[in-house]
């Protein structure tokens, strides 16, 4: 076989058991195996993103000296991946109001504790652009290049990123907002006649629906 047809080759993707021996050949904890195996079921397939971002999670959790089971608070800066592992080990989401995407497009999370206070203290994790030259296959793909090809260095991304584990990561201490819970009165907007909160009136007294954001057209 030439260079080029093997370079054209399309390679299977490990399956999860292969995945979970992986684990285990790459060194990886038995708790935090726990944790990328829950991501893996929430977010129905081993998206890289995903993976790197359980890591990040255990690096947030071991930073601040938390446990998962504890209340948590996250605020997540790309809604690619990241945030879902945050929901499965945390169960910080959206619904529950634990977890805020704040898309800076920046691969990195901030977790902190509950607080009555209008600020506490957290501590933020994000890929090391810097610590990523180790590893060049993550880099490769990390980076978008062109010459990362998911058809053929799929598995070779995952052993890297198994192997890396921690070493792609940085984690700092941070300060951040605590958003406290609205008060709010239901109205009824005077165009689709849909009961919302107040705040969510824009300037010309209609739902966000029927003055900017709808995104669905009513078919008689």
């Amino acid at each position: 076989m030439d260079t080029k047809e093997t370079q054209n080759t399309v390679h299977r993707e490990y399956s999860r058991e292969e995945l979970n021996t992986l684990m285990e050949t790459c060194g990886v904890d038995p708790r935090v195996k726990e944790y990328l195996n829950q991501c893996i079921t929430f977010h129905s397939f081993p998206a890289p993103g995903l993976l790197i971002g359980a890591f990040m999670v255990d690096y947030a959790l071991d930073l601040l000296g938390a446990r998962p089971d504890e209340k948590l608070f996250a605020v997540c800066e790309t809604h690619k991946c990241a945030p879902d592992a945050l929901q499965a080990i945390l169960h910080t989401t959206y619904g529950n109001n634990r977890l805020r995407i704040v898309n800076t497009g920046r691969f990195a999370m901030t977790v902190n504790r509950a607080s009555e206070a209008d600020v506490t203290d957290g501590v933020r994790v994000v890929v090391d652009n810097g610590k990523l030259i180790r590893y060049p296959t993550i880099n490769s793909w990390f980076m978008n290049s062109p010459g990362f090809n998911k058809k053929t260095m799929i598995n070779r991304l995952f052993e890297e990123i198994f192997s890396a584990r921690r070493a792609v990561l940085s984690g700092e201490r941070v300060r951040v907002k605590v958003e406290g819970k609205l008060q709010w009165k239901p109205v009824k907007c005077p165009k689709c006649g849909e009961m919302v909160p107040d705040y969510s009136l824009g300037s010309d007294g209609t739902c966000a629906t029927c003055s900017t954001v709808s995104y669905y057209e009513r078919i008689a």
